[in-house]
């Protein structure tokens, strides 16, 4: 059976923090794009990605186990204040 993988672009500025295990949650706005991907699924694993890499380049992919989604509220400059996001757990070092 294929794996079940959830694909993530980052810029780099998330992605170097996740491999350093610094950040160990991934924000999406709560919209109908993000809902259809988080809401009720279940993954086998993430596919952390700085940018849009060729599938064989492993410097730019982080392969880590599907921890699960929680829904927040956060504060954030990225989304212009006070947002409604889903939270995926990215921590490398779970």
């Amino acid at each position: 059976m294929m794996k079940r993988v959830l694909h993530l672009p980052l810029k780099k500025i998330y992605f170097d923090q996740i491999k350093a295990g610094t950040k160990t949650e991934e924000y999406r706005l709560q919209n109908e794009y993000w809902a259809k991907r988080l809401e009720d699924r279940e993954y086998d694993e993430i596919h952390i990605k700085l940018g849009y890499p060729n599938a064989d380049d492993s410097d730019r992919i982080i392969v880590l186990p599907w921890l699960g989604v929680t829904k927040k509220t956060i504060e954030h400059e990225h989304f212009g204040g006070l947002a409604y996001v889903y939270a995926i757990k990215v921590d490398v070092l779970a």
